[in-house]
C-alpha cells in the first residue's frame, strides 16, 4: 500500500479518484507527519456501493456468517492489536499529540472492546420467546443487522472511537464505511489493515479518508446507508442529523459534554483525601490537554475549601510538563491543531473579559518551557470566580481550561452541575455515602462517577443526556444500536379464520 493509498474499497487500497491529497501535521512541531488521500463524493459512493454489495449478496455474506465465526474474527483482531501495540501507540501519539503512554492505554482499550463484543454475541440466545397465550403459536423476537453503517469518528480518540463503532457493527453482522477525522486518520488506516489481515471478507470494511464535507456529509445523506453513527461536535452532529432525516435512517450521536466535577468539603478532610481530590481534578481536566469529551472542565467546589483547593490545584497545574508526547517525562502534549489552539486562546480571553480570575496558565508556554519549541502548546489554565452565564462555562472548550464555581448547599451543587445543555458525564466527591447516592441520582448525566473520574467499562453503556447526543455506545445497548428487532410469529396449526362469509 502506498502512503497515498489510504482509501479502502471492496478490499483494495487506492488513491482518491480525484488524485487529491492532504498533509497530516505533527501537532508537536507543525511539520508534515504523513500525506493521505483526500477522498470525495465519488470515493464515498464507491465505498457505500461496496458495503451494500457485501451486505446484500457478497460471496459468503457477512450478515449470514455464523455468530461464532464473527466472534472469532473479532478475537483475531484483538490479538493483532496486541502484536502491533507499540507501533499503533506511536502512530496515535504522533498524530494526536497525546503521550505515548496514553496511546498504549488506547490500544489496550480498543483490544478490550473487540473482545467484549465477541463475548457478548456468543453468549446470546437464539431470540426472546414471547408468550402468545396459545400452545399452537411459537412467537420469538430476533435481532438482525441494520445493514450498511456509516461510521464517522473524531480527532481526539480516533482509534478508540472507531473501535466503539466497528466492533459492535461487525459483531452484529453489518458492513460499514468508516470516515476518520481528516486531522488524525492514521491509526484508523492501520486498524482497517488489521481487519483485512484477520480475514474479514472484501467489502465488509471500507474506509474513506477526507473532510467532513464532502465525505461525512455524503455518508449522512446517502440513500443506501442504513445507519450513521457520529462522534464529534454539536454543530456537526446537528448537520448529520438533518442530512439523515430525508432517508429516515437510524442515527446515533455522541456530541461531547460540559462535565461537572463536584467536590464537597468532607472529601478534603484529611491530607490524604485532599491530595487525592486535587490530583483527580487535575486528571479530570488536563488529560490529553483537555481534549476529551468527558473532561471534567467544570470544578464545582464547596465554598469553605475553595481557596485552599484552588491554590494547590493551580500550583500543581503550573508544574505539568509539556512537550512531545513520545518524549520521556512529558505529562501533557500539544493541542491537535492551530485551529484548536486559537479556539482555546479565544475562550480564555473572553473569560477574563467576563470577570474570571486567572490562577495559572492563560498563555502559550515560554520556548524554554517546552520541547520542541514550536507546535500547538498551551499552558494548563485554571479560571476562578466563574459563573454559569460565562461562555467558557457553557460551551465545550476542548482545551486545557478548568473553570471554578462554588456552592454552599447540596441542592445548590446539584443545580450548578445540571445547569448545562449537555449531559455526558459528571462526578461527585464526598465521604458521605448517603449524599453520594443522592447526588449521583439527581445528576442528569449519562455517566456519574463517585470519588473517581474518567474510568469506563466496555460492558457499561456510554452516552449522554440532552445535547450530548442520542443512543449509546458500549454495553448491550451499544450492540443494539447496530441491530433491528424482528418479531417472528408462527402459527403451528393454521385454520380458516371465517371472518368473511365468502
Amino acid at each position: 500500500m502506498s502512503s497515498l493509498e489510504t482509501i479502502h474499497v471492496d478490499g483494495v487500497w487506492r488513491a482518491a479518484a480525484s488524485g487529491a491529497q492532504r498533509e497530516v501535521l505533527d501537532p508537536a512541531d507543525a511539520t508534515v507527519l504523513a500525506t493521505v488521500s483526500e477522498g470525495g463524493v465519488a470515493d464515498t459512493d464507491a465505498a457505500v456501493a461496496a458495503a451494500r454489495r457485501a451486505f446484500d449478496n457478497g460471496a459468503g455474506p457477512w450478515p449470514r456468517t455464523p455468530v461464532a465465526e464473527r466472534a472469532a474474527l473479532l478475537r483475531r483482531v484483538a490479538g493483532l492489536l496486541e502484536r502491533d501495540r507499540e507501533e499503533i501507540a506511536l502512530i496515535e501519539s504522533r498524530d494526536t499529540g497525546k503521550t505515548l503512554e496514553e496511546g498504549r492505554v488506547d490500544v489496550d482499550c480498543v483490544r478490550d472492546a473487540f473482545r467484549y463484543f465477541a463475548d457478548l454475541v456468543v453468549a446470546e440466545g437464539p431470540g426472546r420467546v414471547v408468550d402468545a397465550g396459545s400452545d399452537t403459536v411459537h412467537s420469538v423476537v430476533v435481532h438482525e443487522p441494520v445493514g450498511v453503517c456509516a461510521l464517522i469518528t473524531p480527532w481526539n480518540y480516533p482509534l478508540l472511537q472507531a473501535s466503539w463503532k466497528i466492533a459492535p457493527a461487525l459483531a452484529a453482522g453489518n458492513t460499514f464505511v468508516v470516515k476518520p477525522s481528516e486531522v488524525t486518520p492514521l491509526s484508523t488506516v492501520h486498524l482497517v489493515r488489521l481487519l483485512a489481515e484477520a480475514g474479514l471478507p472484501d467489502g465488509v470494511a471500507n474506509l474513506v479518508t477526507g473532510g467532513g464535507d464532502p465525505v461525512g456529509a455524503r455518508l449522512a445523506e446517502h440513500p443506501h446507508v442504513d445507519l450513521v453513527s457520529f462522534t464529534g461536535g454539536l454543530a456537526s452532529g446537528t448537520k448529520v442529523m438533518t442530512a439523515a432525516a430525508p432517508t429516515v435512517k437510524k442515527v446515533a450521536l455522541e456530541l461531547g459534554g460540559k462535565n461537572p466535577n463536584v467536590v464537597f468539603a468532607d472529601a478534603c478532610e484529611s491530607d490524604e483525601d485532599f491530595d487525592t481530590a486535587v490530583d483527580q481534578a487535575l486528571n479530570a481536566a488536563f488529560i490529553h490537554s483537555g481534549q476529551v469529551c468527558s473532561a471534567g472542565s467544570r470544578l464545582i467546589i464547596e465554598e469553605s475549601v475553595r481557596d485552599r483547593f484552588v491554590s494547590e490545584l493551580a500550583r500543581r497545574a503550573e508544574r505539568i510538563r509539556l512537550g512531545r508526547g513520545t518524549e520521556k517525562g512529558v505529562e501533557c502534549g500539544p493541542l491537535v491543531s492551530a485551529q484548536q489552539l486559537a479556539k482555546t486562546e479565544a475562550y480564555v480571553t473572553h473569560a477574563l473579559a467576563e470577570g474570571a480570575a486567572l490562577r495559572c496558565g492563560g498563555r502559550r508556554p515560554e520556548p524554554s518551557d517546552v520541547r520542541p519549541e514550536t507546535g500547538y502548546f498551551y499552558a494548563p489554565t485554571v479560571l476562578d470566580l466563574c459563573h454559569g452565564e460565562m461562555k467558557v462555562v457553557r460551551e465545550e472548550t476542548f482545551g486545557p481550561i478548568l473553570t471554578v464555581e462554588t456552592f454552599h448547599t447540596e441542592d445548590e451543587a446539584v443545580a450548578l452541575a445540571n445547569d448545562t445543555e449537555y449531559g455526558l458525564a459528571g462526578a461527585v466527591w464526598t465521604k458521605d455515602a448517603g449524599r453520594a447516592r443522592r447526588v449521583a441520582g439527581r445528576l442528569r448525566h449519562g455517566t456519574v462517577w463517585i470519588n473517581d473520574f474518567h474510568p469506563y467499562l466496555p460492558q457499561a453503556e456510554w452516552g449522554g443526556f440532552g445535547k450530548s447526543g442520542i443512543g449509546r455506545e458500549l454495553g448491550p445497548s451499544g450492540l443494539a444500536e447496530y441491530r433491528e428487532a424482528k418479531h417472528v410469529y408462527q402459527n403451528l396449526e393454521p385454520k380458516p379464520v371465517r371472518w368473511f362469509a365468502g
